[in-house]
């Protein structure tokens, strides 16, 4: 059994509690107590269902306060581990960022002011601020327009400087660039509703008042940037089956299928291309209904002038508050934002590259071995990211002692809590078993992946630390495995006095979209 790393306090006591032979899979301790030997037992008969037939595992439990592996099975063996990516990422923009970063997008002017004209440009300052609404640009609007201003002689320049323009993370996959997992990432964005899935527009298709004529299609936020096909069929009766996508490389959104007369709308995200020309959009459309024109055109990448006069300002909520719809939704998109924007703070350039080079640092710092794992991306939708569970549970065991870990630990999914900013992507899972309520945990799916890394509160107390990964599983969700090892976790006692059989928690089947990925990406649902 390889030896695991742990805050500094806890070194030296982890070193004398891990000196352990190896000798089955998920052996610890030479003397393992008769509730750990029956707690590898059934771990090692949870992993060897059927499901898991050829698959790989990676699972990894510590006590946090002790230091103490509890199991360990393959916790060295480098695997995809999907949105678990996001617990490097956020811890990290929690230490390098602080809890009080916010971001900011202002208004500024150059030229010269008289009786309500401005002869000159106004610019669109972004800040990469993820959560920016319709709403938020239209009290920008309504500042620029307190300010005295009715007429712009220039251009409306739309700046999205402060990163670069690599909109795509690397190494994801070209189909699922419509999708609102996949949005584009630029410093000037939009998010449609408060699950701020930035650059993204959601379209509804509702049905006609009759048969044979095309659905009624709208979009929130209203905006011309998206340009809507509508192949659609409002029909007499029968199942509704409306798809909406985006055409790649395109904002022509195409609209499929029939809808029944009497049915309520469906509904769907999509992502939108050059996110910074649909912010910029969303922004003039507002300048206008508070009485401000604008001449000149819409210019994208120009960077703001130094001495441009400021005349309105959008301050975020702080990262601390972000961190629930980040980590409770698993919004890809914050976590990308997060990456460029630890690099353009620490070192002056909003790039992947820059923002993931300081993240590995601060998790070298915690005792991850940043020499056996990859990190492509801020988020984990690139498949060659590559992380042992073991590594998870070291970041897991050092974030403990960090002031900001209190945040960060309710704003993971909790087992078995209904409402959508407690449960997250658990809310469903776990409930009515000893885990409900206890299980803090980040989720992570991709077709053939799931993960679960977090923590669990034994039956006599113990906090423990875990990490579940599995790989290159075939069926359509091995969830409920993981499920069970975490129930199992709760139920834990050292001293044996809880011997009653831990039954397998009732989880729902796992949906499923056309292109194969699981429920992280299905709304309302995602993990």
């Amino acid at each position: 059994m390889h030896r695991r790393h742990f805050p500094r306090a806890l070194a030296l006591l982890a070193l004398v509690a891990t000196a352990a032979t190896a000798a089955a899979p998920g052996a610890t301790a030479e003397s393992p107590t008769p509730a750990t030997t029956r707690l590898h037992a059934t771990i090692d008969t949870i992993l060897a269902d059927t499901r898991l037939a050829g698959a790989q595992t990676s699972v990894v439990v510590v006590d946090t306060g002790t230091g103490e592996t509890l199991y360990d099975r393959n916790g060295d063996r480098r695997l995809v581990p999907a949105s678990n990516t996001k617990l490097l990422t956020s811890t990290a923009a929690l230490e390098l960022l602080g809890p009080g970063h916010r971001f900011s997008t202002d208004v500024r002017t150059t030229g010269k002011r008289r009786a309500g004209l401005l002869s000159g440009n106004l610019y669109l300052r972004g800040g990469g601020d993820p959560t920016m609404l319709a709403a938020d640009y239209d009290a920008l609007a309504a500042q620029v327009a307190a300010n005295g201003i009715r007429v712009v002689t220039g251009n409306l320049v739309a700046d999205d400087t402060r990163y670069d323009h690599t909109r795509l993370g690397p190494d994801w996959t070209w189909d699922d660039e419509p999708y609102y997992y996949a949005a584009e990432v630029s410093a000037l964005t939009v998010a449609p509703d408060t699950d701020y899935d930035a650059g993204t527009v959601i379209v509804h298709a509702a049905p006609a008042d009759r048969a044979g004529a095309p659905p009624v299609v709208s979009t929130t936020p209203a905006t011309g940037y998206v340009r809507i096909d509508n192949r659609a069929e409002t029909v007499a009766e029968g199942e509704t089956s409306i798809s909406i996508e985006r055409e790649h490389g395109s904002n022509t959104v195409v609209v499929t299928g029939q809808i029944a007369v009497g049915d309520e709308q469906a509904s769907d995200w999509v992502t939108v291309w050059e996110p910074t020309g649909y912010a910029a959009d969303v922004f003039r459309a507002a300048l206008r209904r508070h009485g401000v024109r604008v001449l000149g055109r819409t210019v994208s990448g120009e960077a703001t002038p130094e001495a441009a006069e400021p005349v309105a300002r959008h301050d975020s909520m702080n990262l601390g508050a972000l961190m629930t719809p980040f980590l409770k939704l698993s919004n890809n998109g914050h976590a990308e934002v997060l990456t460029k924007e630890i690099g353009r703070v620490l070192s002056g350039s909003g790039t992947w590259s820059a923002g993931l080079t300081a993240i590995s640092e601060y998790v070298a710092d915690t005792g991850m071995d940043t020499g056996i794992l990859r990190q492509r991306d801020g988020s984990g939708l690139s498949r060659r990211n590559l992380v042992p569970a073991g590594e998870f549970v070291d970041l897991l065991a050092a974030v403990r002692a960090e002031p900001w870990f209190a945040t960060w630990y309710a704003a993971l999914p909790i087992a078995g809590q209904p409402e959508r900013f407690v449960g997250g992507t658990l809310r469903s899972r776990m409930a009515g078993t000893p885990a409900a309520g206890n299980v803090h945990a980040k989720t992570g799916s991709l077709t053939g992946v799931s993960g679960l890394s977090g923590y669990v509160t034994t039956a006599d107390g113990r906090q423990l630390a875990f990490s579940i990964l599995l790989n290159n599983y075939l069926t359509a969700s091995v969830k409920p495995l993981e499920d069970q090892i975490a129930v199992a976790l709760a139920a834990y006692r050292e001293d044996g006095a809880t011997t009653a059989r831990v039954a397998p928690p009732t989880v729902p089947d796992t949906p499923r979209t056309p292109e194969g990925v699981e429920c992280s990406w299905v709304k309302p649902i995602t993990c």
